[in-house]
């Protein structure tokens, strides 16, 4: 599934003009942005919005969360298919469809938004050539508002190319405590990079420890520390403050601790970051780091 790019959104007029000229006019307007979207998406690109929804990853629901103004529960009433010549961008085998819905639930987002929505979504065509029949089909719309549609609708733009979901009370389940650890309090801030590590050996053989100062968009103080002791495992944890904390733990899995290292710092420590002259330190701080980006693992996606 593949929704359609913000820039197509750009320029349309639901109240006066039919569905065709619309589309035109989107034409006109994303140029560029459509033959984008025509070419991402290399791998599975049929895949449905019930195998989507069944694969997305915590990673995957962190991104579009993150990336969408609203998370809308919502049953499609009806579809109409855009001809093709007026949807710029459309990839061979996949059609685009204006959807009308009625919302279900607002599951998250402070905009508030109308019983009636609308908005566009490309999806694959089936054996047939046909596109798949939505109507009566609950889904999880992962948008932003962009206006107001025929009828007073409310005018949505998905975020992502499989931000519409096949909803499920399991999905739901998934998808909760992601929304509310994106707006808490204490939230863990973006990781954007690595500032500075250091590795300084103890006065015991196979002693050290190795602090590593992350860079936030935020500008929020992040670190990470490994700690090694003679005969003993070594172990490492996250300081999420100012104070460096040796008794830091690693953050869970699948939490959003866990998203923010694991799905933005790099696989190895970058050189410029090493503060260490020594040529043993210096081994020491990329080893340690190379540990603790193991101990995280990777930062699985299926869908974005």
């Amino acid at each position: 599934m593949r929704s359609v790019n913000k820039n197509l959104i750009n320029g349309y007029s639901f109240l006066s003009r039919s569905l065709g000229a619309i589309a035109a006019s989107l034409a006109m307007a994303s140029g560029i942005a459509g033959a984008a979207l025509a070419q991402t998406g290399e791998g599975d690109v049929r895949r449905t919005i019930e195998s989507a929804a069944a694969s997305a990853t915590y990673a995957d629901l962190v991104t579009l969360a993150e990336a969408s103004g609203m998370v809308v529960r919502a049953q499609i009433r009806r579809q109409t298919e855009v001809r093709p010549e007026r949807a710029p961008g459309l990839a061979p085998g996949f059609a685009r469809l204006y959807i009308e819905a009625r919302t279900k639930a607002l599951i998250a987002g402070r905009d508030a938004i109308g019983e009636e929505l609308v908005y566009l979504v490309d999806l694959p065509r089936d054996e047939r050539g046909k596109p798949p029949k939505l109507k009566d089909r609950e889904v999880l719309l992962f948008a932003n508002r962009a206006g107001i549609g025929p009828k007073g609708a409310t005018q949505l733009q998905l975020t992502g190319e499989y931000a519409q979901l096949a909803y499920s009370p399991a999905l739901e389940t998934r998808l909760r405590p992601i929304l509310s650890a994106l707006i808490a309090r204490d939230a863990p801030p973006v990781i954007t990079g690595i500032k500075d590590a250091l590795a300084v050996p103890g006065t015991l053989s196979g002693e050290s420890e190795t602090q590593i100062f992350l860079e936030t968009r935020s500008g929020s103080p992040v670190s990470l520390s490994v700690l090694r002791r003679p005969s003993q495992p070594p172990v490492w944890g996250v300081s999420w403050g100012e104070i460096i904390d040796s008794s830091a733990q690693a953050p869970a899995p699948a939490t959003l601790r866990w998203y923010r290292l694991a799905c933005a710092l790099p696989e190895e420590l970058p050189s410029s970051a090493n503060l260490a002259r020594d040529a043993q330190a210096r081994e020491l701080a990329r080893r340690d780091y190379a540990f603790a980006r193991g101990e995280l693992g990777e930062c699985t996606r299926a869908i974005t």
